[in-house]
C-alpha cells in the first residue's frame, strides 16, 4: 500500500512517517502541500492520503474536495490531521467524505486506531 503524507512542516511529516512505519506502512512518499500532493497523485497511483488542513498554495480541505471530485481518487482512503479542532471544520471536512479526523497533537496510538478505522470499513 502506498501512503502520501501531506503537510507544509517537514518535522510533522517526518512524525507521521515514523508512526506510519511502526504500523507496518514502508510505501511512504510526501508532499509539502496540496498542490504538491496533487502532482503525486497525478504521477502514481497512491492508496491512502494522510493531509494536514493548513497548507498554503492548497489547503487540506481543498485537496480533499480535489481527491473527491476526481473519478480515479473519490474512493482513496483520506484522514485529515490538523491543529483545527472546531465543529465547523469536522462538520465541512465529513460534508467533503473525509474518511477519518485527527486533531494535533496526537499519540501514535491515536493515529493507528483512526487509521485501523477507515480500513475496517474498506
Amino acid at each position: 500500500m502506498k501512503v502520501l503524507v501531506v503537510d507544509d512542516f517537514s518535522t510533522m511529516r517526518r512524525i507521521i512517517k515514523n508512526i506510519l512505519r511502526q504500523l507496518g506502512f514502508e510505501n511512504i512518499r510526501e508532499a509539502d502541500d496540496g498542490q504538491a500532493a496533487l502532482e503525486v497523485l497525478r504521477s502514481e497511483k497512491i492508496d491512502f492520503i494522510i493531509s494536514d488542513w493548513n497548507m498554503p498554495r492548497l489547503s487540506g480541505i481543498e485537496l480533499l474536495k480535489a481527491v473527491r471530485t476526481t473519478a480515479e481518487w473519490k474512493d482513496t482512503p483520506f484522514l485529515m490531521v490538523t491543529a483545527e479542532g472546531q465543529k465547523e471544520n469536522v462538520i465541512e471536512a465529513v460534508k467533503a467524505k473525509v474518511s477519518n479526523y485527527i486533531v494535533k497533537p496526537f499519540t501514535p496510538e491515536t493515529l493507528g486506531e483512526k487509521i485501523n478505522k477507515i480500513f475496517e470499513v474498506h
